[in-house]
């Protein structure tokens, strides 16, 4: 392989997908132009994932640049998608990316560079920020286009020669813009008008909301930003307040072994039930969707969060008020005095607010609350670390369920393969299913093979023995051996469970997961799920 500049005069390259070793050479302008037909040969998102551009198409041979010429996985995935033999011709990193940008860039990009200059103080600003301005129309049309595109977050990130517009879609970051370095302060400037934030303020962290109503769509989008080396990163979370309205017992992912132990759980007048998981786990939504199943005039459900995310018919939702000097704590003091029959707590992040949690579910009161943690387990050793008497976890603790999200298949491609060597080993102890349902990759879901996510579930009932245990001070390992013992089935058994049902893939399960859970599958407790 040579390596020239695409953007000079010559380029070569080996002809590595027929493996041929003819070299073609082609004059190529300073500015090298493609024409559009070819562009559509590779869909945006492919060009996006592995930085790659078509450039021309010679008989049944396309020729791609691309910064690393000699990824044969990558040069496969194109020859399968295009139906070509696909010829790499390598080009600097740097190069593609201003292929990518000029092709897939945002239009009003071009429009705005000409005034980006003369925004050197804040008069100028204020006219950039007018209705009509560009800028408007940039951060408009990144927004719109992660609405449909289902994102879950936004990331503006200013390097030192671009500034990167990454989308989180199913829980996985993807490229989708590279801007020029200059638009960043104007960008930054208009999203924090529109969440209300200080736009004169670019040394502190700062936090906001914009309310969005779009046609069919009822958006709360998060807004942080921080200060970095080049500028101001912004990141803006995506709520869609309608969603939960989409959601029940039945379809929110649960297998029928765990939806009974849910369901035992919310018929109790009283107890703790604690969900934990990581940030973006689907927490929120396992609460909503409980509060939701047990919804009822007869009952005076009443929930402490920070922010309320979704909105509830007949629930009274507080959201505290940190700066007002009012914390978790101080409305569920308050709250206790207001005859609640069940009540839901956001997180319990202190000391303070445990306390008052199983108290209250110690005292004829439903507690819904979340904690981070790796495992259902060490929610009960957690509350005894931050200060909960043992004998209060014991008797207050209804159950904990623990969860992740991962990727669904796409239905739109997705086809029968069978099993590798490696996955009918992590599957062996499962049963005897020699195929599953595998990634392929489309249009539907921009070509990753997975569109939407859902959840992983392990669900610990606190028995007596396990009262037992956590009165003896058992250590988190300990007491999750003996949940196991007693059947809790684990994330990972119950996401292999849903691999081989073709809901997602093991590769998924294991990317998720991890190793750790590998010594605790057991066929007698989930055999009877598939």
């Amino acid at each position: 392989m040579v390596q020239m500049s695409a953007l000079s005069r010559f380029f070569k390259a080996d002809e590595l997908s027929t493996q041929i070793e003819t070299q073609i050479e082609t004059q190529v302008e300073t500015r090298l132009e493609i024409d559009t037909e070819i562009m559509k040969l590779v869909p945006e998102p492919i060009i996006h994932k592995y930085g790659v551009v078509p450039i021309r198409k010679d008989g049944d041979r396309l020729f791609v640049a691309a910064a690393n010429p000699h990824d044969v996985a990558i040069l496969d995935d194109l020859s399968l998608m295009t139906g070509c033999d696909v010829v790499p011709v390598e080009i600097a990193a740097k190069e593609i990316e201003e292929l990518i940008t000029r092709y897939f860039g945002i239009p009003e990009v071009k429009k705005a560079l000409p005034q980006m200059d003369k925004l050197v103080d804040n008069t100028a600003l204020d006219e950039s920020l007018a209705a009509d301005s560009p800028i408007i129309q940039i951060v408009n049309t990144i927004i719109l286009k992660a609405v449909r595109e289902e994102v879950s977050d936004i990331h503006i990130e200013p390097l030192k020669e671009q500034v990167l517009v990454r989308f989180r879609i199913d829980g996985v970051l993807q490229r989708r813009y590279a801007l020029p370095r200059q638009i960043i302060s104007p960008l930054v400037s208009r999203i924090k008008v529109m969440a209300n934030l200080d736009i004169t303020e670019h040394r502190l962290p700062q936090d906001g909301h914009i309310p969005l109503k779009l046609t069919n769509y009822d958006l709360d989008l998060r807004v942080s930003t921080v200060p970095t080396i080049f500028g101001e990163k912004v990141v803006l979370r995506i709520f869609d307040k309608e969603s939960i309205k989409r959601y029940d017992l039945e379809n929110i992912g649960f297998s029928v072994h765990n939806n009974e132990l849910m369901r035992s759980f919310l018929k109790s007048p009283f107890g703790l039930l604690l969900v934990t998981g990581p940030t973006g786990s689907g927490k929120s939504t396992t609460l909503y969707t409980a509060l939701k199943s047990i919804n009822c005039i007869e009952k005076n459900i009443v929930t402490v969060e920070d922010p309320v995310e979704y909105v509830l018919e007949g629930v009274n939702q507080t959201q505290i008020n940190i700066r007002a000097g009012a914390s978790f704590a101080t409305y569920l003091r308050s709250i206790l005095r207001q005859d609640p029959d069940v009540i839901m707590i956001g997180e319990i992040r202190d000391l303070e607010t445990a306390q008052i949690a199983v108290r209250a579910a110690t005292t004829g009161h439903l507690v819904l609350a979340t904690m981070h943690t790796n495992d259902a387990p060490g929610a009960l050793t957690r509350l005894i670390d931050i200060g909960v008497e043992p004998f209060m976890v014991a008797s207050s603790v209804l159950g904990v369920i623990s969860q992740r999200l991962v990727r669904r298949v796409c239905t739109f491609c997705q086809e029968k393969r069978q099993l590798s060597e490696m996955e009918r080993t992590i599957a062996g102890t499962f049963g005897s299913q020699q195929k599953v349902r595998a990634t392929k990759g489309c249009g539907e879901c921009s070509h990753t093979g997975y569109r939407g996510r859902i959840p992983l579930h392990e669900i610990l009932k606190v028995s007596s023995g396990l009262q037992n245990e956590i009165l003896q001070g058992v250590s988190t390992a300990e007491l999750r051996n003996t949940a196991l013992a007693e059947g809790m089935i684990s994330i990972k058994e119950d996401g292999i469970c849903k691999s081989l049902q073709g809901i997602t893939t093991i590769q998924e399960v294991m990317r998720v997961t991890g190793e750790e859970e590998g010594k605790e599958d057991k066929q007698s407790t989930v055999s009877g799920m598939l």
